[in-house]
């Protein structure tokens, strides 16, 4: 496992949190937020290319980068338009988005791009759909079914064709 690096007694492991690492996660949680205010008309106005970068991280540097990214690329889009459906619930749908994201990665790895592409669209379109049945009923959830696989598999093709170009060229 590494461990924090002790200056005192010239420890240079590595620590997960590298400066490396945490700068890439800044751009592309920056990127995550430039994707927030491009919106895909949904009745909430909360579909966005937000998690673009996020699944592009995950499947290119590792789950819990694309988690972390896509998370707060969800709040992001979140708070640019008010919260629509209470912090509360946009905080479970930024779980929800991380975990999708790190399932998109371990598809690919036990499966392939494509199975990734197809469960991750799944997931982000169709389980994100239902998470608004508490609070609008079968009636928010089927509205909201086109505009989240729409926006969902606009965003992961999005980040699989970049990360098929990037790894292509051998520069991950």
């Amino acid at each position: 496992m590494l461990t924090v690096p002790d200056l005192q007694t010239g420890d240079l492991k590595k620590t997960y949190w590298s400066p490396k690492r945490v700068a890439r996660m800044a751009i592309f949680v920056a990127l995550s937020a430039a994707g927030a205010l491009i919106k895909i008309p949904s009745p909430t106005g909360t579909v966005a290319l937000d998690s673009c970068p996020g699944y592009f991280s995950g499947i290119s540097f590792g789950w819990l980068e694309g988690a972390i990214v896509a998370a707060i690329g969800h709040l992001f889009t979140a708070a640019t338009t008010g919260f629509p459906l209470s912090v509360p619930m946009h905080l479970i749908i930024a779980v929800q988005m991380g975990v999708f994201a790190a399932a998109f990665w371990w598809v690919n790895k036990r499966v392939n791009l494509v199975a990734a592409v197809i469960v991750a669209t799944l997931l982000n379109g169709v389980v994100c759909a239902f998470t608004v049945l508490p609070i609008g009923g079968m009636g928010m959830v089927i509205s909201m079914l086109l505009p989240l696989i729409v926006g969902s598999a606009v965003n992961i093709i999005i980040a699989a064709v970049a990360y098929k170009i990037v790894k292509d060229s051998d520069m991950i």
